[in-house]
């Protein structure tokens, strides 16, 4: 593949990383609040919406981070293994979370540990690599 197709490989994973944790942001820093208590049928909607739009996200991110990952060699890295562990992690949480929607603390988890995901990608990608 040329540099551009690799380049549009990155600039997909970094669009799918964008939706996946910002879409969690805007959640819990500007919808719950404005809606809680006052229209939970609108809050299940969007969460549904995000919820697929999320499952999509992961998809995409799967695919090109295998991709990425293979393009540049990085397979034997401690870093992206510590990586695909929470990323394994967080899909446990989200199964978790939907058999138990109520369990608040699970999305806090969710997207701490997505953050660190995001850290240990740039990690990748720019180094210096925290876990070889």
């Amino acid at each position: 593949m040329s540099d551009a197709g690799w380049l549009a490989v990155r600039w997909l994973h970094v669009l799918a990383m964008a939706l996946f944790v910002g879409g969690q942001l805007i959640l819990v820093v500007a919808i719950i609040p404005a809606l809680r208590g006052s229209d939970r049928d609108a809050l299940r909607a969007i969460a549904r919406r995000f919820g697929w739009a999320s499952l999509a996200a992961l998809a995409i991110l799967v695919a090109t981070g295998s991709a990425l990952a293979s393009h540049d060699m990085r397979w034997s890295s401690g870093t992206l293994h510590v990586k695909l562990a929470l990323v394994i992690t967080v899909g446990l949480l989200i199964a978790w979370h939907l058999r138990r929607p109520g369990a608040h603390a699970i999305e806090g988890l969710v997207f701490l540990i997505s953050l660190a995901i995001v850290w240990l990608g740039l990690a990748l990608a720019h180094g210096p690599l925290p876990f070889g």
